[in-house]
Parts: structure tokens; C-alpha cells; sequence
């Protein structure tokens, strides 16, 4: 089994890696005009590079590689055809990504429309199709408070599909202020390599997983990535950047929510204090990543009230909310950020301390933090109308 250092290793080859190719690829955007153009819909004034998500496959892909050497990841390597399908299959999102950005740059930098939304999909369901091939499958899940549900052979690869599509779209969705997505799902996979770190300690996962290996690479990454996204960000991760978080975290997700043996976790169902942990492995990241979940969920709801595409862009996002009530670009961000740092700690909590008593200060916190967002003396200003 991998030590800690090991995981220490790959997440910090994917941030130095990533962070050396991040300035790379900003000047050949800014030399090539591949950039993202202002619009009424986006809140920067000037065209700004958006192919970050180039300098994070690098991150990925270099991390991966140095993975695939260490004695600690072998079995994962040689039992396995899942590192080469995760590999391959973030290889065409990026791909469609930067198609997409492609399509949006003009040396006039004139908005223009990118990908049509079947491209789009078909790419990511190829990507699906790949992990699907390669043996990345949800398995089984727990339902909270229910029983263990086992996915027939001919239902994984829809379920798989779904689930890639859902994170891929929640993360491009939220990704509309500076240093908001990478930001969150640094926070969401910080706290998923903890909790599934813990399941493979207490060998409640079915062979050498993937996931935690995933969630450390996805952390270093996005760590990288932040210094140069921060508002004023010097560079957008862009859709090749956006898609490519949505599939490593749908892979580190499924690959540990829907592996974790169910015959174990039956017997585990009594264990004090442990009940997010044992309970339900596939609903640990629903929490983890709310924030965006809970965005793109809203959106659907929406655009489909409003008789809208439900592909179609809006201003109508969380992130977008909160500017407009007032808060600005940086605090707007601040307040997702901590929103997904307490749902993670919510969740992880009883796993790390063995405790379940941890919902009276995460809820205090969200209290207060709902007070500070609504409450807050720009916000009371901007709905008094003064």
C-alpha cells in the first residue's frame, strides 16, 4: 500500500509541473490570440489567456508518469488497466476543451460561440466510453440509511457515463470568477484524498485503488494553477482546464464511492460516530462538492422554469449572485471557497475522529457565514437600493 509520502510526491511533481507550464502556455496564448474576450456574461474587462488547462494535463500527466515508476503504486500499475484509460480519457477532454477555446478566440476579440453542445457531449461520452473500456466503473453504492446497492454489468457504463458528465458540467459551470474553480476543487480534493485514504487503510476498498493517487494529482494541480488565477487572474483554465478537473474527479470519485466492499460496509453500519464515513461512500463527494453540484442543479431548474436551453449560458450562477448582491470579485470567492471547505469538513469530520457529534459547529459556521453573505454592509446596501 502506498505510503503518505508517496501521495506527497505526485502532488507535488502535478503543482511544480504545472505551475512551470502555466507561464509556457499564457505567453504562446497571448502570442497565438488565444484568449477568452469580455463579454456581458463574464466579469473581466480584458482578453484574457484560456488554455490554462494545457499547463494542468502537463501537471496530470508528468505526475502520473512519476506515479508509474515509484514500488508504492506498482500493484495499481500492473494489476490494472485503469491509470492508461484515466490517462487517455483526459487526454480527449483536454483536447475538446482546447478545440472549444480555439473556436471562442478571435485576433478581434469578438465573443464568439465555441463547440456546439453535441460536440461537447460527444467528447465527453467518448472520454466515457474510454474509462468504461479501461475498467473505470462504479460498481455498488450505498444509499444513506439503506441498503448496499450492486449495478448490474449492463448498467455501469451508463451509470459511469452519467456520473462523468454530471462532475465535468457541475465544474465548467462554476468556473465563472477568478481562482473559483480551481480553488474549490483543491479544497474537494484535499478532503476526498483524506477520506478515501482512510478507506484503504482500513482496507474497505476492493484491491489497489486509484482514487487517492487521483484526488493528490487533482490537488497539486489546482495548486499550481492558482498563484496565476487569482483575481486579477493572469490566465483562465478555460473549458480544457474545467473538463478535465470534472473527469479526474469523477474518476477519483467513482473509483472509490463505488468500489468500497459492500460486504465490509454491511458490517460496519452499527460503528459509533462513523455514520457519513461507512454509510455511504458515492455520497461523501456529493457533499464535498455541493458548491458546484448544487450550482448546476439550480441552473437546470432555471433555464428550464425560464423555457431556456438548458446548454445555455446565463449570469444567473451562484458566483454572479453574489457579485451582483455586492460582495465583489475576490470575497464572492471567498465565500464559495469556505462553503466547500465546511461541507468537507462536515463529512470528514466523523471519519477523521471516529466522532459523529461535529454537525453543531459546522452548522454554526454555515450560520455564520450565511449571515456574513447576506448581511454583509455592501450586500444590505445594494438590496436597500442605496
Amino acid at each position: 500500500m502506498p505510503a503518505g509520502s508517496d501521495y506527497l510526491v505526485t502532488g507535488g511533481a502535478a503543482a511544480v509541473v504545472t505551475m512551470v507550464l502555466t507561464p509556457i502556455a499564457r505567453a504562446q496564448a497571448v502570442r497565438r490570440s488565444w484568449v477568452t474576450p469580455p463579454d456581458d456574461r463574464r466579469v473581466h474587462t480584458v482578453p484574457t489567456p484560456s488554455i490554462g488547462g494545457l499547463a494542468m494535463f502537463g501537471g496530470f500527466a508528468v505526475a502520473l508518469g512519476i506515479a508509474s515508476q515509484m514500488s508504492g503504486f506498482a500493484s495499481v500499475f500492473t494489476t490494472t488497466s485503469e491509470p492508461l484509460a484515466v490517462a487517455l480519457a483526459a487526454l480527449v477532454v483536454t483536447l475538446v476543451g482546447f478545440v472549444d477555446e480555439l473556436k471562442k478566440s478571435r485576433p478581434n476579440h469578438r465573443a464568439v460561440a465555441g463547440l456546439s453542445a453535441p460536440a461537447k457531449l460527444t467528447g465527453l461520452v467518448a472520454a466515457g466510453v474510454i474509462l468504461v473500456f479501461g475498467g473505470v466503473t462504479l460498481w455498488h453504492f450505498r444509499v444513506p440509511f439503506l441498503r448496499v446497492l450492486v449495478l448490474p454489468d449492463d448498467l455501469r457504463p451508463l451509470v459511469t457515463v452519467l456520473w462523468l458528465l454530471g462532475m465535468a458540467n457541475a465544474i465548467n459551470l462554476i468556473d465563472g470568477l477568478d481562482g473559483l474553480a480551481a480553488g474549490i476543487v483543491a479544497i474537494a480534493s484535499g478532503a476526498f484524498f483524506v477520506y478515501s485514504y482512510r478507506l484503504d487503510n482500513a482496507e474497505l476498498l476492493f484491491g489497489p485503488s486509484l482514487g487517492p493517487l487521483i484526488a493528490s494529482i487533482v490537488l497539486g494541480m489546482c495548486l499550481g494553477f492558482l498563484p496565476y488565477n487569482i483575481h486579477p487572474a493572469r490566465i483562465f483554465m478555460g473549458d480544457c482546464g474545467a473538463l478535465l478537473l470534472g473527469l479526474l474527479m469523477a474518476v477519483c470519485t467513482s473509483v472509490v464511492g463505488g468500489r468500497a466492499d459492500p460486504e465490509l460496509l454491511e458490517g460496519t453500519s452499527g460503528v459509533s460516530g462513523q455514520t457519513y464515513f461507512f454509510f455511504a461512500p458515492l455520497f461523501i463527494p456529493l457533499v464535498i462538492l455541493g458548491v458546484p453540484l448544487f450550482d448546476m442543479a439550480f441552473a437546470i431548474v432555471r433555464r428550464a422554469i425560464r423555457r431556456q436551453g438548458i446548454v445555455g449560458a446565463d449570469a444567473g450562477h451562484l458566483h454572479h449572485r453574489l457579485v451582483r448582491l455586492g460582495h465583489g470579485h475576490r470575497r464572492s470567492v471567498l465565500i464559495l471557497w469556505l462553503w466547500t471547505a465546511i461541507l468537507s469538513g462536515l463529512v470528514l469530520y466523523p471519519s477523521v475522529t471516529g466522532r459523529g457529534n461535529g454537525l453543531v459547529p459546522f452548522a454554526i459556521a454555515a450560520l455564520a457565514l450565511l449571515l456574513f453573505t447576506v448581511l454583509h454592509p455592501e450586500a444590505r446596501k445594494r438590496v436597500d437600493g442605496r
